[in-house]
């Protein structure tokens, strides 16, 4: 079986371990987001392609659910000694090489994709991670504050503020210019079925869906997700907050509509939202809570058993 998910993050990482263990021999190629891309210090950071390299080939810190397990910051703080800003973004000090690499092959002339597949000879995540795309397109935040009203990245917002600022719109920079990554539309078009995992549909899904070509292809494959909403409220993390800023209730059902019909083909949600409905789009309710490797497992089958019910 040939398998894509589109990830980013700590839930898409999580239930991607899921999926590993439900499908042990199937050909996994994970689609990841890049909108959260930032250079610090002179570095590239790709969190969100680090969390999922990490969480696959056991180096994540299991409790915070990002960065290096068995971490130290002697860096961080040898920076903040100096005055060096940003002071708000964690970097640790395993995690600083492998932004070192990263950023050194990029300067040398390495596409992300290549820079990418090095990393991941290391780590052996078990699948073929792709970034979205090898251009630039970064995700910035309207915020209106005491400074006024104005664009700061991503980062920034989330990680600083804590989204506690309310955003006024959420736009991925650069996403009209940015082409899909080398392999990102082959292997969205040789795939048996393609899932969405309980990933920020805003911000993680939602920019991989922006970069030219990808959503068109996607409309030509059985699309089954899996809803980050529970109940009203995100499964994890501040999705809510991201919904708000385009307009969107924090609702499974939302999510859904946002999607939208004929993207998506099945749609997993939790039992207490299991009144969801969408002309065109198979629904079923099923614990979504990925609290133990079992749990994580049985989700990720619930949604290719949907996915072949759809295909029979």
């Amino acid at each position: 079986m040939r398998i894509v998910s589109l990830a980013g993050g700590i839930g898409g990482a999580r239930f991607l371990r899921g999926l590993l263990a439900a499908t042990p021999d199937a050909e996994i190629t994970v689609i990841g987001n890049t909108g959260d891309d930032i250079t610090l210090f002179g570095l590239r950071v790709c969190p969100d392609l680090d969390t999922i390299m990490y969480t696959l080939g056991g180096g994540i810190d299991e409790n915070q659910g990002w960065g290096r397990a068995d971490e130290t910051h002697i860096v961080k703080e040898e920076l903040a000694a100096y005055g060096m800003e940003p002071q708000w973004f964690g970097l640790g000090d395993r995690d600083f090489a492998t932004h070192i690499v990263r950023t050194q092959m990029l300067n040398a002339g390495y596409s992300l994709t290549q820079v990418t597949e090095a990393l991941c000879a290391r780590w052996q995540p078990g699948v073929r991670l792709l970034p979205m795309s090898d251009d630039r397109a970064e995700t910035h935040v309207v915020v209106e504050d005491e400074h006024g009203r104005r664009a700061i990245h991503f980062q920034e917002w989330w990680v600083r503020l804590r989204a506690s600022v309310p955003a006024r719109d959420i736009a991925l920079v650069g996403a009209a210019e940015a082409k899909p990554a080398p392999g990102v539309l082959e292997a969205i078009h040789s795939a048996d079925v393609v899932i969405l995992p309980p990933s920020n549909p805003v911000v993680s899904i939602g920019t991989i869906l922006q970069i030219q070509g990808i959503r068109q292809a996607l409309e030509t494959k059985v699309v089954v997700g899996v809803s980050p909403i529970i109940g009203n409220a995100p499964v994890r993390g501040m999705a809510d907050a991201c919904l708000t800023a385009i307009g969107v209730p924090t609702t499974a059902q939302a999510v859904l509509e946002l999607y939208g019909a004929p993207l998506v083909d099945g749609w997993l949600v939790a039992e207490e939202d299991g009144d969801v409905s969408l002309d065109g789009v198979e629904v079923r309710a099923r614990p979504l809570l990925m609290s133990d490797p079992e749990a994580t497992a049985a989700l990720a089958r619930a949604a290719l058993d949907l996915a072949g019910e759809i295909s029979r």
